[in-house]
């Protein structure tokens, strides 16, 4: 029988075939029962195997579920807004998402959690960072290769790109995400994490007049969330550092309340 069921690939079934025989034993189960119960946990393993490895996949730094969001500490959010996004149509309609916030607030969690949500429901999501995303695209030599590089990120149902702004970025970013986004622009859903609000984004893409076109194409079908309050790393944790250092933590703190 362990021969067979390895020729065949059910290898769920082999873990739980003689289970079933005893459970069938016991219980009285008719031959139809028994066979539909043994295929529906080998279909079960292999959607489950099949959702691990489109997380793997996906790229995900770690994996996060909506369930495990603290919204208590993010009052400026609604988790009912956030429970709509796990839902099919923010795919289908091509619907994209901005979260602005200084580092620690959970923008990234967030997005992990729709991520991996959509996944569940069959997607093909893709999570990379700012800069992962420009040096893998800019390492490729020539034209055609660079299209070659950027067709994943156009053809993925949904794309998060990760602290846009958090490091100096090349004067090439603004055309590569501008083509991204326009490339996915009412067809695939986008969400994007920065620590730079829209007004700022202008300098970070080295142009003004291209990220105007940016944010016009992502906010035609999206929102933006601006997420304020203490880190959840630094939480219970007292800051040994000069008052000077504290001091700027409080303006930029004040700055991202202030949504400037």
């Amino acid at each position: 029988m362990d021969e067979l069921l390895k020729k065949l690939r059910l290898s769920r079934i082999g873990e739980v075939y003689e289970d079933w025989v005893e459970k069938a034993s016991r219980e009285n189960i008719g031959y139809k029962e028994f066979l539909r119960n043994l295929l529906e946990e080998e279909v079960l393993s292999r959607q489950e195997s099949g959702i691990r490895k489109k997380i793997r996949q996906a790229g995900f730094p770690f994996e996060k579920t909506m369930e495990q969001f603290d919204f208590s500490l993010r009052p400026e959010l609604q988790r009912q807004v956030f429970v709509n996004y796990l839902d099919e149509r923010f795919i289908t309609e091509g619907r994209t998402i901005c979260l602005i916030g200084a580092a620690g607030l959970g923008k990234t969690h967030l997005s992990i959690a729709i991520g991996i949500k959509h996944i569940m429901l069959g997607c093909d999501v893709k999570f990379t960072t700012a800069q992962s995303l420009i040096n893998r695209i800019l390492q490729a030599q020539g034209s055609v290769k660079r299209r070659e590089q950027i067709k994943p990120f156009l053809k993925c149902d949904l794309l998060i790109i990760d602290e846009l702004g958090y490091l100096s970025q090349e004067p090439e970013i603004g055309p590569i995400l501008y083509e991204i986004v326009a490339g996915r622009y009412e067809k695939k859903s986008i969400i994007i994490t920065t620590n730079k609000s829209i007004v700022e984004w202008g300098s970070i893409l080295h142009d003004p007049s291209l990220a105007t076109a940016i944010v016009d194409r992502l906010l035609h079908h999206g929102e933006v969330y601006y997420m304020t309050g203490e880190s959840y790393r630094l939480r219970g944790k007292k800051l040994t550092s000069s008052s000077d250092d504290i001091n700027i933590i409080k303006k930029k703190n004040k700055k991202f309340r202030e949504g400037g």
